[in-house]
C-alpha cells in the first residue's frame, strides 16, 4: 500500500488558523478531500493519513467525519490535551473509532520543558496504553527534551514529523544529525520525510539541497522506520505536490523495491496499524 503519511484538511478560518500568516496567502483557503484526491491518484498513492492542524477536539471530529466519507483517508492523527484531567473521558469517546490512529500537539510552539511535565507524561502513557501512536512536531531545539521524554515513556510508538525541521535553508545539518542520532537508536522511534521544502528557501530550493538530510535520515532510521509524507497543503508554499513527491521518488529509486515500498507506504501502514 502506498501512503502519504502526512497531510492536512481545513476549512479556512482567520482566527482558528492564525498561524497562516499573510505571506502564506497561497494556503489561505479551504483544502478538502476533493482537492487532494486527484493529486494522490496522479502519484499512484492509495491513501493518506490526515493530521491535525488545529488544537481542538472539534478538529479531531472534523477529520474523522471526512474519513468516514472518503475511504482513502486511512487514518486520522487527532488532537487531545494530554495534560487534561478529562483525558480518559475523551479517549473513551473515541474508543470505538478504528480510523483514529494517533494524536499530536504543536510542541514546536512550546518550551522544550513542556513535554517533560508530569501531567504530559501521564497523558502520553495513557494514549500508549490504548494503542495510539504519537506524532512529535518539534524544532531541533526540542530534540534533547524529546530524548528525555522517550526515556520516560520507552514503550510508546513515536514518529518525528518533518525530520524535526532541520535548518535546510541555512544548509546546517551536523548539529541536527548529532541530536537526532540517539533518538534513532530507539526502535520505536520513526521519522517522516515530510515538510522539507518549507524549511528550505521557498522560491530557490533545489532537490540537491534536500539530499543530505534524506541521506542522513536513511542512515539513522533505515527504510523500515521512514515514511513519505507530503505535508500538503502547507507544501504549496514552496512547491506543488508532485514536485516534492518526485524528489522522494527519485531518492528512493536507488533502493531495493522492498526498501522503497517501506518508505512509500509500508512503514506508515505498520506504524499506524492500517489494515
Amino acid at each position: 500500500m502506498r501512503l502519504d503519511s502526512h497531510q492536512h484538511f481545513w476549512e479556512y478560518d482567520p482566527k482558528k488558523h492564525e498561524w497562516i500568516t499573510p505571506e502564506m496567502s497561497r494556503i489561505r483557503r479551504n483544502f478538502l478531500p476533493a482537492d487532494l484526491s486527484p493529486l494522490l491518484q496522479d502519484a499512484k498513492i492509495d491513501g493518506c493519513i490526515a493530521v491535525q492542524a488545529d488544537e481542538s477536539q472539534r478538529e479531531t471530529d472534523f477529520l474523522l467525519d471526512l474519513a468516514s466519507q472518503n475511504d482513502w483517508i486511512k487514518g486520522v492523527v487527532g488532537w487531545a490535551d494530554l495534560k487534561s484531567d478529562q483525558l480518559d473521558e475523551v479517549l473513551d469517546r473515541y474508543s470505538e473509532s478504528k480510523t483514529l490512529v494517533g494524536f499530536r500537539e504543536v510542541l514546536q510552539g512550546r518550551d522544550p520543558a513542556y513535554m517533560l511535565q508530569e501531567e504530559f507524561i501521564r497523558g502520553l502513557r495513557k494514549i500508549g496504553q490504548r494503542g495510539y501512536a504519537y506524532d512529535i512536531l518539534i524544532f531541533p531545539k526540542h530534540l534533547a527534551a524529546t530524548l528525555d521524554l522517550v526515556k520516560k515513556c520507552p514503550d510508546q510508538r513515536y514518529v518525528i514529523d518533518h525530520l524535526a525541521k532541520p535548518y535546510i535553508k541555512d544548509g546546517e545539518w551536523k548539529e541536527w544529525k548529532k541530536a537526532m542520532a540517539p533518538l534513532a537508536e530507539r526502535e520505536l522511534m520513526h521519522c517522516k520525510l515530510s515538510g522539507m521544502i518549507t524549511e528550505a528557501d521557498w522560491q530557490k530550493w533545489t532537490p540537491g539541497q534536500l539530499i543530505p538530510y534524506l541521506e542522513i535520515a536513511l542512515e539513522l532510521f533505515g527504510p523500515e522506520r521512514l515514511m513519505y509524507g507530503s505535508d500538503w497543503p502547507v507544501c504549496l508554499l514552496a512547491g506543488e505536490y508532485e514536485r516534492y513527491w518526485e524528489v522522494i521518488e527519485q531518492f528512493t529509486s536507488a533502493l531495493s523495491p522492498s526498501e522503497k515500498s517501506k518508505i512509500m507506504g509500508d512503514t506508515a501502514a505498520k506504524f499506524y496499524q492500517i489494515p
